[in-house]
């Protein structure tokens, strides 16, 4: 019977935000009739998509006892170059005057190459020089922002081609009684499953767990764990790069600030949703719940009125909560 009392406890201690944020979603939903609307579910979905993205990358990098503190720069870095790419030939302010319509799938791809190669920088960083993942990725950060700065010379990008902007804002199936089915949604939809294939059903994905669970006794067994992380950081500048052609498309401009904390959110959400900062552990589904319940903890203090200024303590507070829930989860022993 104690032992029966002492699970429950822990698991209110240890799904506390997630517990948080259910009495705050069924207070909003009584005292705010629009909360529940299709158009709040929408923008909330909307705006959870390119988060799902960076986050699958996130995680990998958690899994393996690592971080990416570069995430939110690459996502920025991935929109403005989107952005300076696909402007509408007659737009008065082109970024580069003379340069002919490319298609948007061939500047997608470009986004994808450069963001990799910071992504194999940090991989190599980390794997051969021994440098911890948070400094690597930090020092990143401030690179890539760096560039971005120089690329674009600080200058707020618009003037989106249509058929660009529309990868963000269009749908599928849509007709005069139907609202469709968000771009954003399938494609982000695809890339889970496209890692969750990756993380369940691969060589590469065992290697990965078996690296945070114990990377000494990876290495011995036969992994190649320089090779795995290498892969493991470029897939995730690859997945933010998706996620700032994506975010560029949806918000129909860019800038050097776009993408700025995010990479703060997709580990927070990883954590809430089960991912380990401590590794080995952690599914795409808690990803996905961990994502969920962060966007739906901003839209629930939005609809309370809570000023934006004190909305970034909140957040502040949850990243700190859940990181700290993880150490007690995996690491204190009791």
């Amino acid at each position: 019977m104690d032992k029966k009392k002492i699970n429950v406890k822990d698991f209110l201690i240890n799904n506390g935000i997630i517990m948080l944020l259910v009495i705050m979603v069924a207070y909003v939903s009584i005292t705010k009739d629009n909360f529940f609307s299709f158009n709040n579910m929408k923008g909330i979905a909307l705006n959870c998509a390119p988060r799902f993205i960076i986050a699958f990358g996130v995680s990998g990098c958690l899994i393996t006892r690592g971080t990416d503190l570069s995430a939110g720069r690459c996502v920025g870095l991935s929109a403005c170059i989107a952005g300076t790419l696909l402007q509408d030939p007659n737009f008065a302010g082109r970024f580069w005057p003379n340069l002919p319509d490319l298609p948007v799938i061939l500047v997608l791809l470009i986004c994808v190459a450069v963001c990799c190669i910071f992504g194999l920088i940090n991989g190599l960083v980390i794997s051969f020089l021994s440098v911890p993942a948070f400094i690597g990725t930090l020092g990143m950060q401030l690179i890539v922002y760096g560039v971005v700065q120089v690329y674009t010379k600080n200058v707020p990008l618009g003037g989106f081609r249509k058929d660009f902007v529309n990868v963000g804002t269009g749908a599928l199936f849509k007709t005069a009684n139907f609202p469709g089915i968000p771009y954003l949604f399938i494609i982000a939809a695809i890339v889970g499953l496209i890692m969750w294939f990756v993380y369940n059903m691969t060589r590469h994905g065992k290697y990965m767990y078996a690296i945070g669970g114990n990377e000494s006794a990876a290495e011995v067994s036969g992994v190649n764990v320089k090779k795995t992380k290498i892969i493991i950081y470029m897939t995730a500048t690859a997945l933010y790069a998706l996620a700032g052609f994506l975010l560029a498309a949806k918000t129909a401009g860019a800038s050097t600030n776009m993408g700025q904390g995010y990479e703060l959110e997709a580990i927070a959400a990883c954590t809430i949703g089960g991912v380990s900062v401590n590794g080995g552990i952690g599914k795409i589904s808690g990803v996905i719940v961990g994502v969920l319940v962060f966007e739906l903890l901003k839209s629930t203090l939005q609809f309370l009125g809570v000023d934006p200024n004190y909305q970034y303590i909140l957040q502040g507070v949850v990243i700190v909560v859940a990181i700290a829930l993880d150490i007690r989860k995996y690491i204190v022993k009791k």
